[in-house]
């Protein structure tokens, strides 16, 4: 399963993902800033369960077992910019900005910011099209929460 979906994101020119897909990119990229700092944080586990139970209207049950794939895929995933460019790619700019915000809640999820986080962040926020400002924005409203 996951094979497949790697190879049409590492595609010369991928299609744009359906629903499932950009869902499951999504979580694996929330997944991968989690990880970025080598603490995996109960804390972070539970913040993306929230975020994509309430971005997509799962129960506790099926945002963790989306969490359990995505945490997979990520795992066997080449690199952060081919997931962002699959969520560019299929979401608007008022959505990304929202993903952004989701990737600040769960980098501020444990209470702390590591360097790590930070710099894949800024990369990533950067990746997706989402301007230095929105993105300070959105890391505003995510700390607000």
């Amino acid at each position: 399963m996951f094979a497949d979906f790697l190879k049409r994101l590492v595609a010369p020119e991928p299609a744009p993902l359906n629903d499932g897909d950009a869902r499951l990119a999504l979580t694996a990229l929330l997944v991968r800033i989690a990880r970025s700092d080598n603490d995996y944080s109960p804390a972070e586990v539970a913040q993306i369960d929230r975020v994509i139970a309430q971005r997509y209207g799962l129960s506790a049950a099926e945002a963790a077992a989306l969490r359990a794939e995505a945490e997979t895929l990520e795992a066997e995933a080449p690199d952060t910019v081919r997931f962002t460019r699959a969520i560019k790619d299929a979401v608007d700019y008022d959505h990304r900005r929202a993903v952004v915000q989701a990737m600040w809640s769960v980098v501020l999820a444990d209470g702390e910011r590591a360097d790590s986080e930070n710099a894949l962040m800024r990369l990533t926020a950067s990746l997706l099209g989402v301007t230095d400002q929105d993105s300070a924005l959105a890391r505003q409203k995510a700390d607000r929460r």
